[in-house]
């Protein structure tokens, strides 16, 4: 397993440039998920006999061979299965927007929200065509949609976070509000796989602020072109950021950090990842936005990074250093950068086919193969 330091305190004490009242400890008093670590030795040495008396040579399938492992291990089972996936995409505008630092305006998060309930996004295409159910939540979009089929509304805020340039994103009670709403969700789903996405214009730099601030990487090394940010756009985001972090340099413990520089669809990403941990799921972790939501948990319950599969390498600038940050290994490289969750659903045929060849392939003995030879 690997080691990341845990805190599973509650959102603790604010920075002194915070109003006295709008860090209240006692409001973001939670439960955090406790989440096991999936090692077990006798199981292991199962599932590692299982995988090498398949009719192939010892380590032929590669990344699938460790991928059923890990899948098994998740299960606590051989005979592991997958249910069809549902990957959750969460929405949510961002207050640090105002600062200029994205290539579009803040309304595109909601146009690009109806364009999810029309159908014609991206992740659409890519649910449909691998059979999985496709969930848009409104974490907090500054847009009324009104009720709607397939939006879930847990809108914590109306309008979005605040401007982390000039003041904590979120207050304690809200950053807590969206966790226990992603950890809501999970238990209101059935199945065993679970796909993360997200959109919110500004998100790139909430999640270069979270990673910087949680991983100490310098912040020109996690800031990216995010929607498309020439060379004086980048520094602008850069330099917002690092005078966010010197404003704000007292967030320390990772739900302050959370609410102090994350957005509403980021915190409940961390909530429902925790939770569908807990459940044993396979989480499909995305690009570097999903990917800042997992940091934040990891600190949280290190024992949380047993359950994910770390779907590509996105093309946005940090994520590289994001990864190596979580030892995560990703399975593909598109030089992708969307977000939405579209990575995620991409990498699903390579877990079913991992769950279908440790399933379904001969073994030597049933096919009357003969082994390799010492």
């Amino acid at each position: 397993m690997r080691h990341i330091p845990s805190d599973t305190s509650a959102c603790a004490t604010g920075a002194s440039t915070r109003a006295p009242d709008h860090w209240n400890p006692l409001k973001a008093n939670m439960q955090i998920p406790h989440i096991a670590p999936t090692h077990n030795n006798e199981l292991g040495a199962r599932l590692d006999q299982a995988i090498n008396n398949k009719t192939k040579p010892l380590g032929s399938l590669g990344r699938l061979e460790s991928l059923a492992r890990q899948i098994g291990l998740i299960q606590q089972r051989c005979d592991v299965a997958l249910t069809p996936a549902t990957i959750l995409v969460f929405a949510a505008d961002h207050g640090v927007v105002a600062e200029g630092i994205s290539a579009y305006p803040q309304d595109v998060t909601w146009q690009m929200v109806e364009n999810y309930l029309a159908g014609g996004a991206a992740i659409n295409v890519f649910a449909k065509q691998h059979n999985c159910a496709l969930q848009i939540i409104d974490a907090g979009v500054n847009h009324e949609f009104g009720a709607r089929a397939g939006l879930t509304d847990r809108k914590v805020r109306a309008n979005g976070t605040r401007n982390f340039a000039q003041e904590a994103a979120m207050s304690a009670a809200e950053c807590a509000e969206a966790l226990q709403r992603g950890m809501a969700l999970v238990d209101e789903l059935d199945g065993n796989l679970i796909g993360f996405g997200e959109m919110g214009i500004g998100n790139t730099t909430a999640a270069a602020a979270l990673m910087h601030k949680l991983t100490g990487v310098a912040v020109a090394d996690c800031v990216g072109a995010g929607t498309g940010l020439n060379s004086a756009g980048i520094l602008r985001k850069q330099q917002v950021i690092e005078r966010a972090v010197a404003l704000h340099a007292d967030a320390q413990q990772p739900l302050e950090v959370l609410a102090t520089f994350g957005g509403l669809e980021i915190a409940m990403m961390v909530g429902a990842m925790l939770r569908a941990a807990e459940r044993r799921m396979v989480l499909l972790i995305d690009g570097f936005i999903t990917s800042s939501a997992l940091l934040v948990a990891a600190r949280l319950q290190p024992a949380i990074l047993d359950y994910c599969v770390f779907s590509h390498c996105s093309d946005e600038n940090g994520h590289t250093r994001m990864l190596q940050a979580l030892e995560a290994q990703p399975l593909l490289h598109l030089d992708l950068r969307l977000g939405e969750g579209t990575g995620a659903a991409l990498a699903l045929p390579l877990l079913y086919s991992a769950v279908n060849f440790l399933r379904e392939m001969a073994t030597f003995e049933s096919a009357q193969v003969s082994e390799q030879s010492a």
